[in-house]
């Protein structure tokens, strides 16, 4: 059974930085497409960034391009997303997810995605 488990969130002011961590346990983590999704309240949740081909491929939504860098720690079966120049509009929980069986144009869709750690929360003071 796959296991993801978030850490890192936080109160911020406006600018500051923080560092999410996911922590992934019973998967062949390699060959797994990894994604971070966020999600504020009275918002569906969506895409923030993901990771394809053990760390070759990233992909990023255009409200986070240039100010977030998602990675990959085979060795530590952990992936990341260091949050840079945090605004507001970026408070949210932030779910670290995977399916083994992603196809490339079903990346963005939280609907597709099959495991889910239970988020942590990154709020952006003003």
């Amino acid at each position: 059974q796959v296991q993801l488990v978030e850490s890192g969130g936080g109160l911020v002011p406006t600018g500051e930085s923080l560092r999410l961590s996911c922590r992934v346990s019973g998967a062949t983590f390699n060959t797994y497409t990894m994604s971070w999704f966020r999600q504020a309240p009275g918002k569906e949740r969506e895409f923030v960034a993901a990771n394809r081909r053990n760390g070759e491929l990233t992909y990023y939504s255009d409200s986070v391009k240039g100010r977030f860098t998602m990675s990959r720690d085979s060795a530590e079966s952990a992936v990341y997303l260091q949050m840079n120049s945090l605004k507001p509009e970026d408070t949210a929980v932030y779910y670290c997810a995977t399916n083994p069986r992603l196809i490339l144009s079903a990346l963005r869709q939280p609907s597709m995605y099959n495991y889910w750690g239970r988020g942590t929360q990154v709020t952006v003071s003003s």
